[in-house]
Order: C-alpha cells, then structure tokens, then sequence
C-alpha cells in the first residue's frame, strides 16, 4: 500500500506487521461471537439516528443503511436524541459496500451539526474507485492511504479502534494503520468523545452499511 504521512503525526505504524496485539486479536474472523459489542443499526428503521441537510440521502432496504443523495450527515444519537450517546474509547465495526465511484466516510468522536461536513473529530474514509485518490481506510487529511484495501460492489468489513490517543483502523481484518495523535492538537479535529456519522457526500455517490456496532472500551 501507498501511504502519505502528513505534518504533526508524531508516531505512525503501516502494514500487516504493526504491533496492534489487541486489534488483531479483536478482529480475528474465527472468533463468531462478539462479546460485548451492541448493534448501532437495527436493520429495519432510522430509529436511533439522526440526519441533518437532505435526509432523503437516506433510506433503509433489506436489512441496510442505503446512503445516495446530496451531502448529509447521519448521526448516531441513540434512545435520547436530546442527549446523544458518547464515545471515547471503543471498537467499532460496520459491514460496507460501495457502488463504483462512489465516497462516502464514517465519522468519530464527532457532534450533531445542522449542516456542512462535520466539525468535530476525524473522518475515516470510505472510497474505493471514487475521483478523490484518497482511499478507505484512510484517517482523511491525516493518514492519507492511496491503494483502495476493498473492492466496489463486495462487501467488506470496516473496524476503528479508539484506545486513549491511537487509532487504528482495519478492513477485512487486515490491520491497515495505527496513528497515535501528538499532544497539543488544538481546535476540533482531534480525539475528545463523541459519537458517529455516516456521510452522503455527493449525488453521484452510492453506498451500504449494515450490521453496525460497537463495544466500549475501558
């Protein structure tokens, strides 16, 4: 794979060998039950979700989040969308498919906005084919991945782990990255708490979640 490293990553490992013991183990395709993990998405509504410009990007179809349709957010709000769910240190997986040229991404440690792409926390992409050369897995504008880890129309496996100041992300449970995010990151781009989002980037772009959720860790 083709990585770019962008300014301020003070530590950053790349490939199948990055020491991430506890991914790797987390995401190991032989273990079929998934202790403490709880489903975000329950496969039949929008209930527990929130959209913000354009809702009608989003619609729901056999079992799946189905995202075409001008920019909008979803937002994982929860039971309470007056008192959103937060996140801080978890594993999160999400069952993806992406339609030729088509950009999507799925936001962490993020907040409820009316509009615009959003301001707080990072974007994990979700592209495979799309014009944008930055590609799935990437932590967009801060490790940039070049070499698309999936292929469109198939289905694969999306996984972000949040342990303290790393991150790590992993597709098909291949561990693509771990970033560790330096001391002294001001603004809103940064790890605080928060909770998820799906993206509707652009009317020509379609895409498929399923089977979302998500264990908290200590």
């Amino acid at each position: 794979m083709i990585y770019e490293r962008m300014p301020g990553v003070v530590r950053q490992a790349i490939g199948a060998a990055v020491a991430l013991v506890a991914l790797a183990a987390a995401v190991d395709p032989a273990r079929a039950v998934e202790e403490g993990f709880a489903n975000l998405f329950n496969g039949t509504d929008l209930t527990g979700w929130k959209a913000n410009e354009s809702p009608a990007s989003w619609s729901v179809r056999d079992g799946m989040i189905v995202c075409k349709g001008p920019r909008s957010h979803l937002f994982y709000v929860g039971v309470d969308p007056a008192r959103p769910e937060e996140f801080k240190n978890f594993h999160l997986k999400a069952e993806v498919l992406t339609k030729p040229v088509a950009n999507s991404g799925v936001f962490i440690h993020t907040a409820f906005q009316p509009d615009g792409w959003p301001a707080q926390g990072y974007e994990v992409q979700v592209n495979n084919s799309q014009q944008d050369p930055v590609r799935t897995g990437s932590l967009y504008n801060v490790v940039k991945n070049f070499a698309p880890p999936a292929k469109d129309d198939t289905w694969f496996t999306l996984e972000v782990m949040v342990n303290g100041k790393a991150v790590g992300v992993a597709v098909d449970g291949r561990v693509l990255f771990e970033f560790v995010e330096p001391d002294g990151v001001t603004g809103t781009r940064k790890l605080s708490q928060g909770t998820f989002a799906l993206q509707a980037h652009d009317p020509g772009s379609e895409i498929h979640y399923r089977n979302i959720r998500v264990k908290r860790l200590p």
